[in-house]
């Protein structure tokens, strides 16, 4: 019967040696997460304000008829288009008012045919006056009806004046240059004075009708920066052109009236959010990538001389591009685990790689 290995090696008088394993730390080196490390910076961002609202024109024409009772005849722009100001847009039938033209024209003639002829009597009046050639009666008789003559001729001028506004506006105009956004004229109707033809955005100009709340209003100014994000998050930058100087007593709230660029082309009546940029102060940011969510709350990953990472609460604030400010929890000199702390645990061990990271540019991490 054989003796078991370890009698047996008692017996021998042999000292067993143990073959070496692992340290403990060298097991916890090679499960360790590799993590890449960076430092908040601080940066100048722009406190902001929420706000949202309707996009509205920023000044509305109406295009309308000022003659009565004349007829379409061409409608020469519609909806969508871009137009001049004093671009013919509507024109109206013309004959009558080209009759009636014909005839002033020939009033007026008529008018200074009778001046000429006063006017000669009244000279030969002038010339024979204290001559007793002609009574101060006569005298007095030409001598008026040269000025009626030339009342005559004024008031034939006028008239001739008249039908020839009357023929410009047979030629509807653009009142400024802008957007088509409405047509209620037809092609042969019949129209009266004042009859709404067109609306048109002046200048192609939209403006933003921001609601915001009123506790922000002593704060806000004209020229004030301004973006808003519209479908299909495309941002657009306006300024502050007004201030609305009411609040709403059914909201709470006060509009900001926010001239945008006209390039943007904004379709009119669209609800849109956004923010007004207020004065610039300093912020403590890191990447956004560093941010861990759990239940709600915003946690980051610090690393400490010991390669160990601490999970440490945080109060955001600001957002600018792919970074987001620290407002607790945090200071300048603190290493931040840039990405993975969503795999990592309290007091894990992390290898590092490379030195701590450092900022280059705006938003830009390496």
């Amino acid at each position: 019967m054989r003796a078991p290995p370890l009698l047996a090696a008692l017996f021998l008088g042999v000292n067993l040696v143990p073959i070496p394993g692992p340290s403990f730390a060298q097991q916890n080196e090679a499960a360790a997460l590799t993590v890449a490390v960076a430092t908040p910076v601080e940066r100048r961002w722009p406190e902001t304000v929420p706000a949202s609202g309707w996009l509205k024109p920023w000044h509305e024409a109406i295009i309308a008829a000022e003659i009565d009772g004349l007829r379409v005849t061409d409608v020469l722009v519609d909806v969508g288009s871009v137009v001049s100001k004093g671009q013919a847009l509507v024109r109206l039938a013309d004959e009558t008012i080209r009759a009636e033209l014909r005839k002033e024209e020939a009033a007026l003639a008529s008018a200074r045919a009778d001046l000429a002829k006063a006017r000669a009597n009244a000279d030969r009046a002038r010339k024979v006056q204290g001559s007793g050639a002609l009574s101060d009666e006569k005298i007095n008789e030409y001598l008026i009806a040269e000025q009626t003559a030339i009342a005559g001729v004024e008031s034939a001028e006028a008239l001739l004046e008249r039908q020839k506004i009357k023929l410009a506006q047979t030629t509807i105009l653009a009142a400024d240059d802008g957007l088509i956004t409405s047509r209620s004229v037809q092609l042969g109707a019949v129209v009266s004075s004042g009859t709404e033809l067109f609306r048109l955005i002046r200048q192609q100009r939209v403006e933003w009708q921001a609601e915001v709340s009123a506790r922000y209003l002593p704060r806000i100014r004209e020229g004030l920066t301004t973006t808003i994000v519209e479908s299909g998050d495309r941002r657009v930058k306006g300024t502050v052109r007004l201030v609305g100087p009411t609040v709403s007593t059914d909201t709470g709230r006060a509009l900001a009236y926010v001239a945008l660029p006209a390039e943007a082309h904004l379709p009119i009546g669209l609800y849109v959010t956004g923010q007004i940029e207020l004065e610039t102060t300093a912020a403590l940011a890191v990447p956004e990538t560093a941010l861990v969510l759990r239940d709600g709350i915003a946690y980051v990953f610090t690393v400490d001389a010991d390669r160990r990472a601490s999970r440490v609460r945080v109060e955001t604030g600001r957002r600018n591009g792919s970074e987001v400010e620290i407002l607790s929890g945090l200071d300048r000199s603190t290493e931040v685990v840039m990405t993975g702390g969503a795999y990592l645990s309290d007091k894990a061990f992390v290898r590092v790689t490379g030195d701590a990271l450092v900022q280059l540019e705006e938003g830009q991490w390496r």
